[in-house]
């Protein structure tokens, strides 16, 4: 099985960075008291920000760095996940939690959310990278001289 998750770790990335920005314009939450749907882009007022903008950044910068095979993109990636990571916890308790008696509804593009950070997450912490071998023209490891 694991070698199944390693060999389609480009899809499974690519995937989790289409439904961050797929996520992004679907409903988060349905607000009853104002008869409205919030998702990135919008909310009352302007009152939530829009966190879209950055979880469609992060999918984008993921998407470009997840085919480059170097340590740095690599690196660069997980960094992005795991802010990608906070930002959802954050963004999750703010569109969900109740005010003045009222409860918004969850929709289904808070989950599609969650489903593409936790993903993105995953594939950034255990990209498919090959080890390089080590050469005979290296020469022996010395010994250790305090032994």
């Amino acid at each position: 099985m694991n070698g199944t998750i390693m060999k389609n770790y480009k899809i499974i990335a690519w995937t989790a960075c289409g439904l961050l920005l797929l996520s992004c314009f679907t409903p988060w939450a349905y607000y009853a008291d104002l008869h409205k749907s919030f998702n990135g882009f919008f909310s009352e007022k302007n009152m939530y920000g829009k966190p879209g903008i950055l979880f469609s950044f992060i999918a984008v910068v993921s998407a470009v760095l997840v085919p480059v095979d170097k340590i740095w993109a690599k690196r660069t990636n997980i960094i992005m996940a795991a802010v990608n990571l906070g930002y959802l916890i954050k963004t999750y308790i703010l569109f969900t939690s109740c005010y003045n008696a009222y409860c918004p509804e969850k929709a289904y593009g808070i989950y599609l959310l969650i489903a593409g950070s936790v993903l993105l997450i995953i594939t950034a912490i255990f990209p498919d990278t090959k080890l390089a071998e080590k050469n005979e023209r290296d020469g022996p490891v010395p010994e250790n001289p305090a032994s």
